[in-house]
């Protein structure tokens, strides 16, 4: 089952990873100007949008729900960006495609880092759980963030944002699987 989903995990991956590449080249990276609260907002957005839609079975605005999990996928590569350039104190606001690709791919090979070894402790409970939880779980994650956040980063004994948008990441993989992204034609 393990190759199954890192294959699943990959498939999705390039998918998100695709979009934000040619997303960087239609915007470049104005995304650089959010201070990350502003960012964990923006997938707080789309998160809330989901369940909105969850909620009442109806939408409005025609875009798929799954796009929506792509952004969260995306917008949490973003944060995790912001954190280490700022780390970094790097102020540059234009980086380039290459630069932010890898970037990028350097996010994701720690996140799915952390995928396998909960997966395997885990023995992917994921598979069984409900969209509807698991979008439930990812907004609870960003009222954490949000959380740490206005504690200036301080926790007494939690984890701290950036293990936040990787969960969050890696739940919006699991959900993106479940609804056929990862699976072979």
């Amino acid at each position: 089952m393990i190759n199954q989903t890192l294959q699943e995990y990959n498939k999705v991956i390039a998918f998100c990873r695709d979009t934000f590449v040619k997303k960087t080249q239609d915007y470049g990276t104005a995304w650089r100007v959010l201070r990350l609260p502003s960012i964990t907002d923006q997938i707080f957005i789309k998160a809330q949008r989901i369940r909105s839609i969850q909620e009442k079975g109806v939408q409005k605005v025609d875009e798929d729900i799954t796009g929506e999990f792509v952004a969260i996928v995306n917008y949490c590569v973003i944060a995790l960006m912001q954190i280490k350039l700022m780390q970094q104190n790097d102020p540059e606001m234009t980086l380039s495609a290459e630069k932010v690709e890898e970037m990028y791919n350097a996010e994701i090979a720690e996140t799915l880092a952390l995928l396998e070894n909960k997966n395997h402790d885990y023995d992917e409970a994921w598979r069984d759980m409900r969209v509807t939880s698991i979008t439930d779980i990812i907004l609870m994650k960003l009222y954490r963030t949000k959380q740490i956040e206005d504690n200036q980063g301080q926790t007494l004994i939690s984890e701290g944002v950036e293990a936040n948008y990787r969960d969050m990441i890696n739940y919006a993989v699991f959900v993106l699987i479940k609804l056929g992204f990862g699976q072979e034609n």
